[in-house]
């Protein structure tokens, strides 16, 4: 007898596909979620690619794959707004986002596809899955796996209290989570068009929502990293300081974190979470070393400061933040050293 939840959702995992301008890549991308074995749905939002033929390519797909693969035109809205129309049209008990130039393992797409398929005939299945991701370093030949194993209890169910200690690396990203599509949907998540770093929303608003949880220490999701375009890349990241700036001021604004009903441990994830973006803020600010960048890095603070004073305090005085908003040239050093270290030893970018 099929599970109430397998017959209102019709599909176990969507798997949502932002596609612009990346037929170089979409093939692979897309060869790989199809090996995840159970009732999958690929859904490929092309948004308002111009470059390169994208759109044709999502379309042979779908017509290779009717009723697993979903083609979807749009235009340009961003990588968010291509994540909003993936939800939109999600029909999975579970919600995963897997950007077009990456791929995802097989052995252990079969693992998570095995584990999720047992939490859909669960009467409240879990809201969050978690596995691990690897930076692909391809033009270096390096790899850096990205675990979870001291904070998780592997593979049962958890909820936040029964987590150990997350260590500087080890925040959520959209890479490592699989949600459970209502969650997104309750939390009424809706994320900014025309705008990267838009996965910092997508892990961060949610939370709140999410109750029961569980861990599969597998190497999931293949994150390539080293292109010279990449939103990640260092001198990219300076250029468009403006959208993450405006990415942290949408999270201030999102989550209300002296919200009783929010876990403790939730609630002091999500502040070291926010004091993470400000820092990021604040470093690529100082970096710029003008007036501009001085006053806008007031700005930001003084954002942060007048929405929530107390949490403000948190986040200003958090040992991610002491070191890179020490004023003077001899603090500016501290704080550029700091993160050119992190950067070596967690291969971020």
């Amino acid at each position: 007898m099929t599970n109430k939840h397998s017959q209102d959702q019709g599909k176990l995992i969507s798997f949502v596909v932002p596609c612009y301008n990346s037929a170089e890549y979409l093939d692979a991308c897309v060869e790989s979620i199809l090996k995840c074995p159970g009732n999958i749905e690929v859904i490929l939002v092309n948004d308002g690619s111009t470059k390169d033929n994208t759109s044709e390519k999502i379309h042979a797909w779908e017509d290779k794959y009717p009723g697993t693969v979903v083609a979807i035109d749009q235009e340009n809205k961003g990588h968010g707004g291509a994540i909003n129309t993936g939800l939109a049209a999600a029909t999975g008990l579970y919600f995963k986002v897997v950007d077009s130039d990456d791929w995802l393992d097989e052995d252990a797409l079969i693992r998570v596809s095995e584990f999720l398929q047992k939490q859909a005939m669960n009467k409240r299945p879990i809201d969050m899955l978690v596995a691990n991701y690897v930076y692909e370093k391809v033009y270096e030949n390096e790899q850096a796996v990205i675990r979870y194993t001291n904070i998780f209890p592997e593979g049962t169910v958890c909820s936040w209290d029964d987590l150990g200690r997350f260590r500087p690396n080890q925040y959520l990203l959209m890479h490592s989570i699989i949600y459970r599509t209502r969650v997104l949907r309750d939390c009424n998540l809706q994320i900014p068009e025309h705008c990267f770093y838009v996965d910092n929303i997508f892990v961060y608003v949610p939370l709140p929502q999410v109750k029961l949880m569980a861990y599969l220490n597998v190497d999931l999701y293949r994150y390539f990293i080293g292109r010279e375009d990449q939103s990640v890349n260092e001198k990219v990241m300076l250029s468009r300081i403006d959208q993450q700036l405006r990415i942290t001021r949408f999270m201030i604004d999102a989550v209300d974190l002296n919200d009783p009903t929010i876990n403790k441990k939730t609630h002091t994830y999500m502040v070291n979470y926010l004091s993470m973006m400000m820092c990021i803020c604040s470093v690529f600010l100082r970096m710029k070393n003008d007036e501009e960048g001085n006053q806008k890095l007031k700005d930001i603070w003084a954002y942060l400061k007048n929405r929530d004073e107390g949490l403000y305090k948190k986040v200003r005085h958090h040992a991610i933040n002491m070191g890179t908003n020490i004023p003077t040239k001899i603090g500016r050093k501290i704080g550029l050293g700091g993160y050119h270290l992190a950067q070596k030893i967690f291969k971020f970018n």
